[in-house]
């Protein structure tokens, strides 16, 4: 672990131990170990409870595995098809509302599947896996590819798998293979008014 990263308050290690390595070890990873890091997903919170989440994956030896990676722009499946398992987080952008029977347009579905994707990087953490979320894809082709109706947005691609060596990556990948710092609180986080 760099010993550059510092925690300002007395929070569990396991935010800072956490970090998105590009280095994957070609190994598979069971149904098994995929269903816990998506049961931790299950347990977000959400507004009224609506669970906008929806995950697609792959895993690596599966018929599926080649077109996930296709989806990848060539600067991310360089270092991503060392991976076990591409998942592909969705939102659906509609819910029905306690007490309604109506749909209505959810403006926190995307805020709300971000938490399910954080529960689920930090169960994948806990499992000994490594995750890096991502956004270089083409999310129209998911779209057309995998059937993913209108009604639900594209959010992001998330590479899971066992962290590998970093000598396995291109040097350029290499040379930044290390956690990355934060922004101090005092940039983040203001009592009141905003005053950045």
């Amino acid at each position: 672990m760099s010993q550059t990263r510092q925690i300002e308050r007395g929070v569990n290690p396991l935010f800072v131990e956490r970090w998105s390595a590009r280095a994957f070890d070609e190994s598979t990873l069971t149904e098994a170990e995929l269903q816990t890091v998506f049961e931790a997903a299950r347990w977000a919170p959400s507004a009224y409870n609506a669970q906008p989440w929806r995950f697609l994956y792959a895993r690596r030896g599966t018929p599926d595995w080649r077109k996930f990676l296709d989806f990848l722009i060539p600067y991310n499946r360089d270092w991503a098809q060392h991976a076990s398992a591409l998942i592909i987080a969705l939102s659906a952008r509609r819910l029905v509302p306690p007490g309604k029977t109506e749909a209505i347009d959810s403006i926190y579905h995307s805020h709300d599947t971000g938490a399910a994707v954080g529960f689920l990087v930090l169960q994948a953490h806990l499992s000994g896996l490594n995750t890096r979320i991502i956004g270089g894809f083409d999310q129209e082709k998911v779209k057309s590819e995998l059937g993913v109706p209108d009604d639900y947005a594209v959010e992001s691609l998330i590479v899971i798998g066992r962290k590998g060596k970093p000598e396995t990556l291109s040097e350029s990948f290499r040379a930044r293979e290390a956690p990355s710092e934060r922004l101090p609180l005092q940039n983040l986080v203001a009592e009141g008014r905003f005053g950045f």
